[in-house]
């Protein structure tokens, strides 16, 4: 697990130069016969304030995978089932035809759901929030097409951040915990990385302001953004907390060691997350590559690049993240970049993410 020229290239090149982002960061993982092996490189526009391979990002839409394979655990302990309607998990959506999604569905982004509402638009002219309003809201957000209780098989799929923040919302009041320590509990803590919402890893990290990377320079939050969550509807909904598809920060090598033990998990080899528990999140569904939790690879133009594998699946992050694991090569690919920073109005990632995948697969011990 040792840093390498070549990778601080790789981010150099393909992020930083063609200003793609401020700052990246690059890891990959390779299987072997005892285990996987690490590797990590990184580039910054700007040296200082702890930039190095350890800064944290906001990993953005990548904490839907997270919560994911929390639903798994929960599932392989009999806390719930794939099929356990949401109303079961949130009271508040008794009497909403979203109550009637499954979990499944949910995760799939097959419940009917919009893409996005701007939960948070009362902040914008300095009202208050009223939390209880945004989940009605989005409890509301069916779409037209989409009427009547959820079919077994989930309606056509739309990646949605409601499902999984509604999702979110039903984990926590089953676990009556907050988001973030289920999310420590199941997944982060037992694999020891350094992945947590702001305020966990403010509590355990002194030097996490410095070490987190800045996003976007927003006016109305008050100008930059960093080491509290870039998504408006997450930070509206949570705070410094987690939402459920939003609101992890995290380092390169913690992602990379995550795909690592998804991969375990795909060989039947893990004890932390048994391949059946798992199976049902990477089932290919019909109408597009999107998984449960997770995305696979597409056939033409894939941000996973020309050289991962057709198994692949992965998640990328709005804010410039992404990772990808490849369970017929052993390979988990990642790049972690403040691309939205200090504007969101920057489309250079489409390019660099193929890119610096199939520079990541060519890159051997």
């Amino acid at each position: 697990m040792l840093p390498h020229s070549h990778l601080d290239e790789i981010a150099r090149k393909l992020v930083i130069l063609p200003a793609v982002a401020p700052a990246a960061v690059v890891a990959t993982a390779f299987a072997g016969p005892a285990g996987f092996d690490f590797a990590h490189g990184s580039a910054f526009a700007t040296e200082g304030r702890g930039s190095d391979a350890r800064a944290f990002f906001d990993l953005a839409s990548i904490s839907k995978s997270f919560l994911a394979i929390t639903v798994a655990r929960l599932a392989q302990r009999g806390r719930l089932s794939f099929e356990t309607p949401l109303r079961d998990l949130l009271p508040e959506a008794s009497g909403f035809a979203t109550g009637s999604a499954s979990v499944l569905s949910l995760l799939a982004h097959r419940a009917g759901l919009e893409a996005h509402r701007n939960l948070f638009s009362p902040l914008l002219s300095g009202l208050p929030f009223d939390r209880a309003a945004a989940i009605r809201e989005a409890l509301q957000s069916r779409r037209p097409e989409c009427e009547g209780p959820a079919p077994a098989s989930g309606y056509p799929p739309v990646y949605s951040d409601l499902g999984f923040a509604l999702l979110g919302l039903g984990i926590e009041r089953l676990e009556q915990l907050p988001l973030d320590q289920v999310v420590e509990r199941e997944v982060c803590g037992p694999l020891r990385l350094e992945v947590g919402s702001a305020r966990a890893l403010r509590a355990r990290r002194i030097d996490f302001p410095t070490r987190c990377m800045p996003t976007e320079t927003v006016p109305f939050r008050g100008g930059e953004v960093r080491g509290v969550v870039h998504d408006e509807n997450a930070w509206a909904l949570s705070g410094h907390a987690l939402s459920g598809h939003a609101g992890l920060f995290g380092t390169a090598l913690s992602v990379a060691r995550f795909g690592a033990a998804l991969l375990d998990a795909c060989y039947g080899r893990s004890a932390w997350l048994e391949a059946k528990a798992f199976a049902p999140l990477l089932a290919e569904r019909p109408g597009g590559t999107l998984r449960a939790g997770f995305d696979g690879k597409s056939a033409d133009q894939s941000s996973a690049g020309s050289l991962a594998g057709q198994r692949s699946f992965g998640h990328l992050g709005f804010t410039g993240t992404s990772f990808w694991c490849d369970p017929d090569a052993g390979r988990v690919l990642v790049l972690l970049t403040n691309r939205v920073c200090p504007t969101r109005n920057n489309p250079r990632i489409r390019a660099a993410r193929p890119a610096v995948n199939d520079a990541l697969y060519a890159f051997h011990r």
